[in-house]
């Protein structure tokens, strides 16, 4: 299916030339027929020569409704600009035509009316001028009459064409479906309506609206059919399942859930007016949506816009800027950035409209993660942008040279902690992560590179008991004098000399790289076990004096050695303080 937009002047025969088109009534609605205007979104559709089907949006043309006009252009690909041949151009059309320029619509065709009543030549020319100059550029134009069937099959054939060079659309991306209409049907319950731009939908989804509800779709309709799947293009009507008719009103979204971010913040480019000289309030016009907005000049041709609700927005999104007050055109939007920084600093906005001067709307994955420096892959794909980075932790994406200096900053950060704490086992990975302004702990542990290693929720020069590097080299001289004679603590002079004092033994004791028996004395961590495997090959029971012998060391060792035995089990002491080694059956 291919959906087109009518646009043009209000009685300029919109609605006469859809119902010689298609057959069907656009105007349906009672209070349109009592009024014989269109002032809501009417909907009909035939099918081409070409097998192909075009659904028509007839939108309004009176200056009242302008708003409807543009929930019906916002969403739709292409455009039937309608021009009365006894008319000629006129103001609405005007108006009609700039929203279509505005939102970047770039494919249409001229439907000049009323040719039995007068020559369409004129109406021609002019129309095709005017369209020449938007983004439409040179379209080509039919002179019909939709009373007498004038040059309908010459439209037909020029609709077939159009169609023919859409692009296709994607069946496979995310669905946003902006409603136009909610309703409800007795029986069904909530009905909505809207233009299903990309993606399909499927009896049974679960969507979720703007809001972040879970919705489901409980039936189907398109081009008056019952459907179980439906795929863009196409106008669908979706019965959902889990919602009010009053809380998914136009405006409002079916989201495929995940996929879309909400912004009530954004930063744009303005086509048209100079934004300085926008009002300061006006109303923002996206898909079916209309909310007011706050306008906060950047630069000449950029601003933020701080919107008054929520909505799923992504990078590039076309929009209109409208003031209420003079009910006219501001400009034409493109969404730059839908989560940008905070201003709150001194020269922040002038700097952010140097920045967004150099931005186009397009997504770019390293552009963005090159301005963001630290990003979720998942919070880009919900902007709209294609994530092939690979992450450095998780779902982060990093700039190159961020990251770089991250590891710069967090290296000297270390080194400092280091310095000023010799006796901690590094330092902090909460603290680092408060240091370098990082969002998650998992990006400090992604950043630490040898020498520097990560242990037990610290960062330092680790040595093999995650001690400071002074301290593991002092323990491992230690080790090695012991390695001679396991039982032979060194005198205090010998750890004077290498650099351990009592605070530095407390760590070494506190980390198992040694074992303290009492002050200044210190083993192997393994001399408990050591120790009772000596003990046992002796005669038991066995006193104070066998056991220093058999151990070759000293009392002042061999008495909290032996002590310590006891605690764990390992000997048994006697009344008459002979000990027999404990060996368990």
């Amino acid at each position: 299916m291919h959906v087109v937009a009518t646009a043009g002047h209000v009685d300029h025969g919109k609605s006469t030339l859809v119902r010689a088109l298609t057959g069907m009534e656009p105007d349906r609605w009672a209070e349109e027929k009592r009024r014989g205007m269109t002032i809501d979104l009417g909907f009909a559709w035939t099918e081409l020569p070409s097998g192909a089907t075009v659904a028509f949006v007839d939108v309004p043309g009176h200056e009242r409704f302008v708003p409807n006009m543009l929930a019906g252009v916002g969403p739709v690909p292409a455009a039937l600009i309608v021009v009365a041949a006894d008319d000629g151009w006129m103001p609405q059309s005007a108006e009609h035509l700039a929203a279509l320029d505005a939102l970047g619509v770039r494919h249409g065709l001229i439907a000049v009316t009323r040719s039995d009543l007068a020559d369409p030549g004129p109406a021609i020319v002019q129309a095709r001028a005017e369209v020449a100059s938007t983004s439409l550029g040179d379209v080509p134009a039919v002179a019909v009459s939709g009373a007498t069937g004038l040059g309908l099959p010459e439209l037909v054939a020029a609709l077939d064409r159009l169609t023919a060079s859409l692009a296709a659309p994607d069946p496979d991306a995310p669905v946003r479906l902006w409603v136009d209409r909610s309703f409800t049907i007795r029986g069904s319950g909530t009905v909505v309506t809207g233009t299903l731009g990309a993606g399909r939908i499927r009896v049974g989804d679960e969507l979720t609206l703007t809001d972040g509800r879970p919705v489901r779709a409980r039936g189907l309709q398109s081009l008056g059919r019952t459907e179980t799947e439906v795929a863009a293009v196409a106008r669908v009507a979706v019965n959902l399942r889990g919602v009010e008719p009053s809380d998914v009103g136009r405006g409002s979204a079916l989201l495929t859930p995940g996929e879309f971010g909400v912004a009530e913040l954004i930063d744009v480019r303005v086509a048209g007016d100079d934004v300085r000289e926008l009002p300061r309030t006006a109303i923002l016009h996206v898909g079916a949506a209309a909310v007011p907005v706050r306008v906060r000049p950047l630069g000449k041709d950029t601003a933020r816009l701080r919107l008054e609700r929520a909505l799923p927005l992504r990078l590039g999104d076309r929009a209109l800027l409208r003031d209420p007050g003079l009910r006219r055109l501001a400009g034409g939007v493109t969404v730059l950035d839908v989560l940008p920084p905070p201003l709150g600093r001194r020269g922040s906005a002038a700097g952010r409209a140097v920045e967004l001067a150099t931005m186009d709307g397009r997504p770019d994955e390293r552009d963005e993660v090159r301005r963001r420096r630290l990003v979720r892959r998942a919070d880009l794909r919900r902007m709209g942008v294609p994530a092939a980075m690979t992450p450095v932790t998780g779902d982060w994406l990093a700039d190159p040279g961020h990251w770089a200096e991250l590891g710069e900053a967090l290296a000297a950060a270390v080194g400092v902690y280091v310095e000023q704490h010799p006796l901690e086992p590094g330092m902090p990975v909460e603290e680092l992560r408060r240091l370098l302004g990082l969002p998650d702990r998992a990006l400090v542990e992604a950043l630490v590179r040898p020498p520097l290693g990560y242990r037990n929720g610290r960062v330092g020069e680790l040595g093999g008991a995650g001690l400071p590097a002074p301290v593991a080299h002092a323990v491992a001289l230690i080790r090695a004098d012991l390695a001679e004679n396991p039982f032979a603590a060194p005198e205090a002079g010998r750890l004077a000399e290498v650099g351990l004092g009592p605070r530095q033994i407390a760590a070494a004791a506190r980390t198992g790289a040694l074992l303290r028996l009492a002050d200044a004395v210190v083993l192997a961590p393994d001399a408990i076990e050591a120790a009772a495997g000596v003990l046992a090959t002796i005669p038991q029971p066995f006193t104070l004096s066998d056991a220093r012998k058999a151990l070759n060391t000293t009392r002042r060792v061999a008495v909290p050695l032996l002590e310590r035995l006891d605690e764990r089990g390992l000997t048994r002491r006697g009344p008459d303080d002979r000990r027999v080694v404990h060996v368990e059956h």
